[in-house]
């Protein structure tokens, strides 16, 4: 009677005081936005529960934000996955569903003293409950509730992992010959939608740019796309393929009936307190539908020429193209080169009262404050040139066109071009000198290219050396020369620095920043077009004028610390 009466105060004291301090912690700190507080209170109001639980559960706050706030509240420290000791301690009687039920992890004993790990601190009734079935002084400390789960299993359970305790759950199928609405039924189960959430909360903390799912004859795969390497991770058992690949088609509105032809759709999804914009993708193999997931994460794109890789000359330079009140300036590079993020940043840059600036993107990645952006749906006949041809009646001043892909478009492009407007747009080739033979070969004339382009500039992503270890490397003399370090500048040493693989970083990078190279159309460069001169000629002539490659660029930002010349290789011709 006592324990439930105590049970019962501890819960109110949570659900007054202390779930007000942690959500007004998680506001101040920035983790939470009081709309979403208020969303979480009305839908507690109608269904129950414990309110800070309910903002984790809500994807409001991710479960780490609240480990942190209870962690700085009560001043108690927060453990992580590299503090577990190697053994369990001896825990003698203690249960060890109440441990699971109750997210509580016992990490060292002493005699006096049993230090335990908790998603919950503030529960008192745990914390006697403790005390008495161990018959000693439990010091409390913070911890991430899935990190808590899996220890226990580390440490007192199989070993298994998150991934593996839900796939235990999963019901045995055979995928063969399933019908739609049973496929339904398995994609709406509890354990396929854990699933496909844990799939998708792991890719936000690893920074993942995509997530691939690929069914193979006798298992299905997924990689995480990090820092623009595909990383193979823990998969579910190929059992549960069509149950998984449905349960992201119903995510995206795709017809999961459909599984001869590809498709693409978008999910809106809350992780970890992040609003994430997904881009599916979905094509048919020879072993089921290959599932491809771009992820947008709106909160981390920072439209800032410094931090994209631009140094104070090429930003000056590429600024002054900008600001002219006609023409075309094209960024090339392959798909997931950063093209759409230079181009968002060069539209934030000009984005002025003054200008009218209307996009057509397929699809629009990101919401732009004072910007009409324009999704293009070719299902319905709106394509660029269809759409193109409506904006320029709606009087703009900058027009950017997500992508130069036939004849159509570029003509248009080039009739708004010579009639005062300025356009911004993308288009796929090895290097900035390949634009312009790209369009010859497009069909469009070589006279409108001349009087049209300003400038184009190439790109590619590079992986940047983590902050934290790195090693300095001396170049040989003649390795400096053979490598070209000479040719972009002139010194005595070179010093290059490659990252130091750390526990919590594998690889010893973390993050992306561009090399690039900025073709300026000059004089001699138009006479070069017009007699239709090859792409290596009109690079070769660029570079004699000034233009500094991006292999170049890359290996100045080698010097600099910020890569390493086997990511600048990785990426550029010159390997």
């Amino acid at each position: 009677m006592q324990a439930t009466e105590e049970r019962q105060n501890s819960a109110a004291t949570q659900d007054g005081t202390v779930e007000g301090e942690v959500s007004a912690y998680l506001i101040e700190s920035g983790h939470l936005k009081k709309a979403d507080l208020k969303r979480a209170e009305t839908f507690r109001e109608q269904n129950g529960g414990d309110l800070v639980t309910l903002l984790v559960r809500l994807g409001l706050v991710s479960e780490r934000d609240v480990a942190e706030a209870e962690s700085n509240l009560l001043e108690l420290p927060l453990m992580s996955t590299a503090d577990l000791p190697e053994e369990a301690p001896d825990i003698g009687k203690l249960s060890l569903r109440y441990l699971k039920q109750n997210l509580l992890l016992p990490v060292a004993v002493t005699e006096s003293d049993l230090v335990v790990v908790m998603a919950n601190p503030r529960d008192k009734f745990a914390l006697k409950a403790l005390a008495m079935a161990s018959g000693k002084n439990i010091v409390p400390q913070v911890g991430v509730a899935s990190e808590i789960e899996n220890g226990i299993e580390k440490l007192y359970g199989g070993g298994r992992s998150a991934m593996g305790q839900i796939i235990d759950t999963l019901g045995e199928g055979d995928d063969e010959m399933e019908d739609v609405e049973h496929l339904r039924d398995l994609a709406s189960e509890a354990p396929v939608i854990r699933l496909v959430n844990l799939i998708l909360q792991r890719a936000v903390e690893a920074r993942a740019s995509d997530i691939h799912i690929e069914p193979f004859e006798n298992r299905l795969k997924v990689r995480y796309r990090i820092d623009g390497v595909l990383q193979e991770v823990e998969a579910p058992p190929a059992r549960s393929t069509a149950a998984v690949i449905s349960r992201v088609k119903i995510m995206a509105k795709l017809n999961i009936a459909e599984r001869r032809l590809p498709q693409d759709g978008r999910i809106m999804h809350r992780v970890q307190g992040k609003e994430l914009d997904l881009r599916v993708s979905s094509i048919p193999t020879s072993h089921g539908e290959s599932v491809v997931m771009r992820i947008l994460d709106r909160e981390s794109i920072v439209l800032d020429f410094g931090s994209l890789g631009f140094d104070d000359s090429l930003k000056q330079r590429f600024v002054k193209d900008l600001e002219m009140p006609h023409g075309i300036i094209l960024v090339t590079g392959p798909t997931g080169s950063g093209k759409t993020t230079t181009l968002y940043t060069a539209l934030s840059q000009i984005n002025t009262p003054e200008r009218k600036i209307i996009t057509v993107e397929d699809p629009v990645e990101y919401q732009l404050e004072g910007i009409n952006q324009i999704q293009a749906q070719s299902s319905i006949g709106l394509d660029f040139a269809h759409a193109l041809r409506a904006i320029v009646r709606q009087d703009p001043d900058v027009i950017m066109i997500g992508e130069m892909r036939d004849l159509e478009t570029a003509r248009i492009a080039i009739q708004s071009a010579l009639t005062g407007h300025l356009v911004l747009s993308t288009i796929h080739t090895n290097d900035a000198a390949g634009g312009i033979t790209r369009m010859l070969d497009m069909g469009v004339e070589d006279y409108l290219l001349t009087s049209t382009i300003n400038a184009i500039l190439a790109q590619r992503l590079v992986r940047t050396i983590g902050d934290g270890a790195r090693e300095a490397v001396q170049l040989l003399p003649e390795v400096a020369a053979e490598m070209g370090f000479r040719e972009c500048i002139e010194q005595d040493t070179y010093t290059v620095y490659r990252p130091v693989p750390s526990e919590e970083n594998p690889s010893g990078y973390f993050g992306r920043t561009s090399i690039l190279e900025l073709l300026q159309m000059t004089d001699p460069i138009r006479r070069l077009v017009m007699q239709q001169a090859t792409s290596g000629e009109i690079h070769d002539l660029a570079v004699k004028e000034g233009m500094r490659t991006m292999y170049q660029d890359g290996l100045l930002k080698c010097l600099q610390g910020v890569t390493t010349i086997e990511e600048v290789l990785r990426v550029t011709q010159e390997a």
